[in-house]
């Protein structure tokens, strides 16, 4: 089906420098920590970031540029509040106007964070990001698997691809998937791990009940163990979900139950209606490169890093 689609399609090329981050699987890989990297790597080319704006009502007919004042979650997605801050951001279900109305807002480079699969656009730059503990899961596509295409199509069309995870993890899905070695040996692989940002709150010993709603909350999970935290209870919910008040209501008495600290992702926090983000800490992260050359190669216009 989807080569059908690419097959009518037109591709447009789009009126100034577009980098696409996307990735293969159904689920988290790192665009947007990946587009918040490159949105502060570029700042002097005026970068603007463009998404679907998954689960949000704008953007579907007409291209909406995001505004903090107004818009929330339930307007333009997850997503687009976390890159609103710091760079201007666009919502757009047609991708190729989205990208029309960013070039005339004055973009410079635009960020597409998702849309590696939309066949109506021909980014100039294509990233691939790859989850090193998930890396392709059973190798098949949807519904049968987390594949949104074939590994081969996917892989050959990527300018870099970026592995992230710990040394470990990176070590064990190179042995896991030829591909990624073959890659490798190209010189297209580069090397990141998400980072949790300090936020001013030690999290060591401290009991913690956490929840998440993102691609893979066990990643989310995981970090909080890393961070010595005492995971009393780990709730996970579907990506993208949208936390009604009697669900929030039940885990903050949980919480104060059981003695602990409320702890959610960044990404669910932006999604959680204002009255309760004061019960709640959000553990924003980064993507930090371990080994870039790849990813500056395949960034040359724009300088290295």
């Amino acid at each position: 089906g989807a080569r059908l689609r690419a097959l009518g399609a037109r591709p447009d090329t789009p009126p100034v420098p577009t980098i696409c981050v996307g990735n293969l699987t159904a689920g988290g890989a790192g665009k947007t920590p990946m587009v918040a990297y490159l949105a502060a790597r570029l700042s002097g080319w005026t970068p603007h970031v463009l998404l679907r704006g998954h689960g949000g009502r704008l953007g579907r007919t007409v291209p909406h540029r995001v505004d903090l004042a107004a818009d929330d979650a339930t307007a333009v997605g997850d997503e687009a509040l976390l890159h609103a801050p710091t760079a201007p951001t666009w919502v757009a279900r047609d991708r190729a106007a989205g990208l029309r109305a960013a070039a005339a807002a004055g973009a410079g480079v635009v960020l597409m964070d998702d849309g590696y699969q939309n066949p109506h656009v021909a980014p100039q730059h294509r990233l691939l990001m790859v989850d090193a503990g998930q890396g392709f899961g059973n190798g098949r596509l949807i519904p049968a698997g987390p594949l949104r295409e074939r590994v081969t199509p996917g892989i050959a069309r990527a300018d870099a691809i970026v592995l992230v995870g710990d040394a470990t993890a990176r070590s064990h899905a190179l042995r896991r998937w030829p591909a990624l070695g073959v890659v490798a040996a190209e010189g297209r692989l580069a090397a990141a791990r998400l980072e949790p940002i300090a936020t001013g709150l030690p999290l060591d010993l401290t009991p913690v009940m956490a929840f998440a709603g993102i691609g893979r909350p066990e990643k989310f999970f995981e970090t909080l163990r890393t961070l010595g935290a005492d995971l009393r209870l780990a709730e996970a919910f579907p990506d993208h979900h949208v936390y009604p008040d009697a669900v929030l209501e039940r885990m903050i008495r949980q919480a104060r139950t059981a003695g602990a600290m409320l702890v959610t992702t960044e990404k669910d926090a932006v999604r959680l209606p204002a009255r309760f983000r004061g019960e709640v800490m959000a553990l924003p992260v980064r993507l930090v490169f371990d080994e870039a050359a790849a990813l500056d190669r395949a960034l040359g216009a724009f300088g290295p890093s």
